[in-house]
């Protein structure tokens, strides 16, 4: 397992749509673990392979105290309710924007070891999926922002300090102990 380093805005990989994952081995499983190491060293609520160079339909979450990682996810949207709310994303970091997102989601795919799984969520998990799924599709959530509001992020991230770094890497805390 490792931290790696996080694409940034601007990366053509997080344009591209990501290929299915076909074989379930230690290469699946240590990719899974390195996105996870790098989500939690990064702190945020899920992080997709695509956002680490790696163009694979995976992508793992970390909400309420759960982490959990989906591949070759499908993603059904439940019901007519959405919720507008700050969003961020580890790929532009330092910015939120209100993003309207549903509010309920299941997701099915599959486990690190091609065991089949399904996963239901609302609010927090329910955004941060639906987020992760869009990494996967070459989206990032600001091309989901209302027309004005993308016109206005897309002005602020133009001046952001970090454009055209390519990646950063997340800094990870060592216990004294």
């Amino acid at each position: 397992m490792s931290v790696t380093p996080i694409r940034l805005l601007g990366d053509p990989v997080l344009r591209t749509p990501a290929a299915p994952v076909v074989d379930f081995d230690a290469e699946l499983r240590r990719l899974v673990a390195d996105l996870t190491e790098t989500m939690h060293a990064a702190g945020g609520a899920g992080l997709a392979a695509p956002q680490i160079g790696v163009g694979l339909r995976v992508f793992t979450w970390y909400v309420d105290g759960e982490v959990g990682h989906l591949v070759n996810p499908s993603v059904d949207l439940v019901g007519e309710e959405t919720e507008e709310a700050p969003e961020g994303c580890l790929s532009i970091p330092g910015y939120r924007f209100d993003c309207r997102r549903h509010l309920h989601v299941v997701a099915t795919g599959w486990d690190q070891h091609g065991d089949p799984l399904r996963v239901e969520g609302s609010h927090l998990l329910a955004r941060a999926v639906q987020h992760e799924v869009d990494h996967l599709d070459g989206v990032l959530f600001v091309d989901r922002l209302d027309p004005g509001a993308r016109a206005a992020a897309l002005a602020e991230l133009a001046g952001a300090d970090w454009t055209g770094m390519g990646a950063w890497v997340p800094r990870v805390e060592v216990s004294p102990h």
